[in-house]
């Protein structure tokens, strides 16, 4: 039996744990200076919860952002669960990293995109859900190999 190396996947888990990181200093510490973060995810994977209402609004995917209103951030090795406003209404969300299918921090240009095997069949439901916002990003961030951090 011939064994290989799985870098896809152990570089997903990387990712997810930077993910983790920054989410648990955040929840510990506040953001600091202009970091924010978008963050898409499928709502459809199992171990999100969300209100029925947002679930219907967004059934494939949401993305959120993480900016100046949000509550009750508290991360998990599994994921993290937030409060966030929409239109004046408090909503707790469950969030698993699996579920996560993008993560940018558009003050420093930064971004993790996870590939999964349905993505070009969502790109067209996820470009008529992001034509539905009211506030888009006001710029898309670059998404940032891993290799240009190296010295």
């Amino acid at each position: 039996m011939t064994r290989s190396i799985d870098y896809g996947n152990l570089m997903h888990r990387a990712m997810r744990g930077l993910i983790q990181e920054v989410l648990t200093d955040v929840a510990e510490s506040g953001l600091p200076g202009a970091h924010h973060f978008f963050i898409t995810f499928d709502t459809r994977h199992p171990g999100v919860e969300m209100a029925d209402w947002l679930k219907d609004r967004y059934p494939a995917e949401m993305t959120i952002v993480i900016q100046h209103w949000f509550d009750n951030l508290t991360v998990t090795d599994d994921g993290f669960s937030i409060t966030l406003n929409f239109g004046n209404q408090p909503e707790p969300m469950v969030i698993p990293f699996d579920a996560i299918r993008t993560f940018v921090d558009p003050s420093v240009e930064f971004g993790l995109r996870f590939e999964t095997h349905d993505d070009d069949e969502d790109e067209e439901e996820a470009g008529m859900i992001e034509a539905e916002e009211e506030e888009p990003p006001a710029k898309d961030a670059d998404v940032v190999s891993l290799d240009s951090f190296r010295k």
